[in-house]
């Protein structure tokens, strides 16, 4: 069984994801805390992967960056998702 402080595939994708699409919008994450009335130390946490994240705060962190749901959680194209690599069920 994983470790509870673990980071899992899920996670490290969204903060990934989070951190790209911040700063392709030049936004600092204090700003996206702000729009997202979050505490700014949470959106950090979450931007590091820190964070198991609330479906809740997933979707004020999307408002907040302008962006849907989805792109938070999107595998960049071209790469399957982790779990479908690792099970070796990579779409064709």
């Amino acid at each position: 069984m994983p470790n509870q402080t673990q980071k899992c595939d899920a996670q490290r994708l969204f903060a990934a994801n989070m951190r790209r699409i911040r700063k392709a919008k030049e936004l600092t994450q204090e700003k996206v805390a702000e729009i997202a009335e979050l505490h700014p130390n949470y959106v950090s946490s979450a931007e590091r992967g820190e964070r198991n994240i609330s479906i809740c705060n997933i979707e004020r962190i999307a408002r907040a960056l302008g962006v849907t749901m989805a792109e938070l959680v999107a595998a960049s194209s071209g790469d399957a998702a982790p779990a479908a690599k690792a099970s070796g069920d990579v779409p064709q």
